[in-house]
Order: structure tokens, then sequence, then C-alpha cells
């Protein structure tokens, strides 16, 4: 019998310089072909998406949070998706932990260098979701626009820290205030960040909403209802 294309996939993968946490990645690569078209995100994230979740075969791109890319894979992987990260070597595990990733499906590729398309292709391949930085350091628009596309036929989520070209959804994170300080002391326990959506097709309406990122007790949370924006769009946000 054939071996199956995610497995075959993955062990390729394994084969690349760079790979750090992916040794566990082969045995379960049949699970990243999980039934259903929409992959779950935490609640306060669901009305970010036009699909009310991660749509297989899209492409998200993350603008001035790493807190909210994360955010956006704990859900599914909590529920037993397995995730991928390239070319973002600062990316913390136990941030990741905290807002709610379950690391045990977390592969990382932290410097992919030259092999970047091919460690990102690969991983398409074989799980269910991939975050990546952004194609500009490793290829550029054409690049991204294969990855892109290699993630719609195989039914992966593809997501950008970062400018990607043709996302269909780009989520663009400003923070507001922190709270928790009381008279000069104490810590530092929830930020409020403004997030404002926008994108093709589903998403063409600019949103804009609060959240808590982190929470109380670490979790993301609504801040507010959304509301769609009344003078400046989504692509005007300056992110610092």
């Amino acid at each position: 019998m054939a071996e199956p294309a995610g497995v075959s996939a993955v062990a390729r993968l394994a084969s690349l310089p760079g790979v750090s946490t992916a040794s566990g990645v082969a045995a379960s690569a049949v699970h990243a072909q999980a039934t259903g078209r929409v992959l779950p995100v935490l609640p306060a994230l669901a009305e970010l998406l036009p699909w009310g979740g991660l749509r297989r075969g899209s492409t998200i791109a993350v603008h001035g949070s790493t807190s909210l890319l994360l955010a956006l894979l704990a859900e599914a992987t909590a529920s037993g998706s397995w995730a991928a990260v390239v070319g973002i070597p600062r990316l913390g595990l136990v941030a990741a932990r905290e807002l709610g990733v379950e690391v045990s499906r977390l592969a990382l590729v932290p410097r992919p260098g030259a092999d970047f398309a091919s460690a990102t292709a690969a991983l398409l391949d074989g799980v269910d979701l991939v975050a990546t930085g952004p194609p500009g350091r490793f290829g550029g628009t054409q690049t991204a626009r294969r990855l892109s596309a290699r993630a719609r036929h195989r039914g992966a989520v593809l997501l950008s820290l970062g400018p990607w070209p043709g996302a269909e959804v780009e989520l663009r994170c400003a923070p507001v205030s922190w709270s928790g300080l009381e008279k000069g002391h104490g810590y530092l326990r929830e930020r409020e960040v403004v997030v404002d959506v926008a994108g093709r097709g589903a998403a063409a309406r600019p949103l804009r909403t609060s959240l808590l990122l982190p929470g109380p007790g670490g979790v993301v949370a609504s801040a507010g209802a959304a509301a769609r924006p009344p003078c400046a769009p989504a692509e005007e946000v300056k992110v610092g």
C-alpha cells in the first residue's frame, strides 16, 4: 500500500536542518486531516473571523501581535489538531502554553533559512495549521502565493506573523492599556488591545473589536462588543 501523503511529507520535513521539536509529528500526521472545514478558535476570537473559526485552505495575516497569533492556535490544538511554526525564532513556548496552546502538538522550525518554502510546504501537507514569519524574508510574493495555493489544496490553515500577499483576512492588533498596577505597585494582569479586521470575500467589510490579551487568569476575553469603524479602515491603523 502507498504511504499516506501527510506521513511522507512529515518524514521529508524531519530530514531538514533546523527542525527542533517536530519529532512527534510523523506518528500523528493522520490526525492532521481531521474532519470539518472550520477549525475552532477561542470564543473571544470567533467574531474576528468571517467563518467563526479558521477555515481550512485559508491564509490569515496577523500584524502587530505574536500573542494574537498564538491565541488563534489555542483552541484547535487543545481539540486535537496539530500546528507548526516556521521562521519565528523568538516564539516562546511558555507564552504559548499560557495562552492555551497544547505545546505537545506544536512543531517548531525556528530558523529554516533557505529551506523556508520547502519546510512550510511539507508542513502544510501534514498538519492542520502552519504559522510563519513574513515571506519577504524568505522568498517574496511568488513564494507566498505558492504556499497559499498549497494550503488551499491540502486543506490546511496558513497564518502569517506580518504581511502576506493575497491573505484572505488581515488582523491588525494595537495595544491600548495594561491594568493591574495600583498606586505604583502590583502585577500587570490584563492588557486591552484593539483588533481591526479586513480582507477579501466574506471578510471584505471592516470590523473593529477590543480584546483583553491576556485577560483574567491569562485567558483571552472580549473587552466589549464588536463595532464597525466609523471612519478609518483597518489598513490605516498604525501598529508600532
